[in-house]
């Protein structure tokens, strides 16, 4: 058995495509998953289960909330131990930093410095990113609302063929936990 994060992407943002939780954790068990639990309002759930690997766990829960819900949910699935590899390899202080200030945009498939080659950090000092194993950390001081750093990553053409989601440094570290064995 294995327990997994479902991170789901764009979900219960300005009143649309909304998906209870309650909802989400009936339709998790439904699909043969234990110990399912939910954080906060914005697409986090932790399940344990013994069939599949994350991509296509993160295949079937988008399947199924596009049969309940009648919308697509993009939904990247990661373990315990890469959730702990990303909080142990965050490249900035984060016990120095909010946890506003801290992001991590989770993809779906391994990225390469390449496919942000075009940004030009030091415009946008002394908000900086960095490339992690299928992640992308990224310090904003003003947050994320007001980074314009996070807005030209998100461009879609810098995120083409992939799932990006972003979940700030306490819900980083709260999943880790919640993920925990």
């Amino acid at each position: 058995m294995t327990t997994y994060a479902a991170l789901l992407r764009g979900i219960n943002v300005g009143g649309s495509k909304k998906v209870p939780m309650a909802d989400l954790r009936t339709l998790l068990e439904s699909l043969g998953h234990s110990g399912v639990r939910t954080y906060l309002q914005s697409g986090n759930a932790t399940f344990t289960s013994d069939h599949g690997d994350e991509e296509s766990l993160a295949a079937e829960l988008s399947e199924a909330l596009e049969k309940r819900f009648g919308f697509r949910v993009d939904v990247v699935v990661r373990d315990h131990a890469y959730l702990q590899a990303v909080l142990d390899a965050c490249p900035f202080p984060a016990a120095e930093l909010e946890a506003k200030q801290l992001h991590v945009t989770y993809f779906s498939a391994p990225v390469g410095p390449e496919r942000f080659a075009s940004v030009d950090q030091a415009a946008f000092l002394p908000e900086e990113f960095r490339l992690g194993d299928r992640c992308l950390y990224l310090y904003a001081p003003e947050g994320l609302g007001r980074s314009k750093l996070a807005e030209i990553l998100s461009k879609p053409r810098l995120v083409k063929d992939i799932i990006a989601t972003s979940r700030n440094w306490n819900t980083v570290v709260k999943l880790a936990e919640m993920t925990t064995g």
